[in-house]
């Protein structure tokens, strides 16, 4: 029904520019509008709707994306020249900070649980990561760490909401929406995180650093981690090994039960 609809809006307009028939048909709801956009990854091909962004896709070509948007949702994205005023003011700053700030986002096509992930997953600040069960407590399901990890592969928006700054509980990256964990390192690197220190630490089995001058433990690429000076810095292998030294968890990253 929705191709018929379409076809019937173009035979109307035939004498229109393709852009102008197509943003007509995308104002009709009959199929998404989408633009390219730069990022630190390459072009962005971004789609949209009358309830907001509704996809973000890396593609060798427009007709690639095309393509696969048509096979995930099951309705045609056609290119456009220019985005709604709602949109257009938000979406550059979007994908250069990983923040979807104001805006409009479509999460029609998910469930609940899928949503509150992303929005939890949206809080977590450029060049910080947290591991998996981080978002599973953070929403009330702490049990819930592998169904964390099947939402964000299924996010429909990534680099807007940043699934790249989620990672495996052992401290590697794991696997990436768009793309793959090279991507997810090319983001992170992008945004000031130190991949070689990060990494180092992970491989040594250091899920956690805390500062001897405050007695506090957090997250190891937590704000506050990195602004403390490698002489007071004390790593830790364990929420339980951190406690037992006497160290509190952070009020800003939330890092307590997070490593499980």
């Amino acid at each position: 029904m929705t191709n018929q609809i379409i076809s019937d809006l173009k035979e109307l307009m035939t004498t229109a520019p393709a852009a102008s028939v197509n943003a007509a048909i995308t104002v009709s709801g009959a199929a998404d509008g989408y633009v390219a956009r730069p990022s630190t990854l390459g072009t962005l091909f971004v789609a949209f709707n009358e309830r907001g962004v509704s996809a973000v896709d890396l593609a060798d070509s427009p007709t690639d994306f095309e393509d696969r948007f048509a096979y995930l949702h099951g309705r045609q994205a056609l290119p456009v020249e220019r985005l709604p005023a709602q949109i257009e003011g938000h979406l550059d700053s979007a994908i250069d900070t990983g923040k979807p700030g104001r805006l409009p986002l479509d999460f029609s096509e998910l469930t609940e649980f899928q949503v509150a992930v992303l929005r939890k997953t949206a809080e977590i600040p450029g060049g910080q990561v947290r591991p998996y069960g981080w978002v599973a407590r953070e929403i009330g399901k702490p049990g819930a760490v592998r169904a964390v990890g099947s939402a964000l592969a299924r996010n429909p928006v990534p680099v807007v909401v940043p699934c790249h700054r989620v990672v495996r509980s052992d401290g590697h990256l794991g696997n990436y929406s768009l793309g793959d964990s090279d991507n997810k390192r090319v983001l992170l690197e992008a945004e000031g995180l130190d991949m070689a220190l990060y990494e180092s630490q992970s491989e040594r089995g250091i899920r956690f650093t805390g500062s001897d001058t405050t007695s506090i433990f957090c997250n190891p690429t937590c704000h506050h981690a990195r602004r403390t000076s490698a002489k007071h810095t004390i790593e830790f292998r364990s929420e339980h090994e951190a406690r037992r030294a006497g160290f509190r968890p952070c009020k800003v990253c939330r890092p307590a039960s997070a490593a499980a």
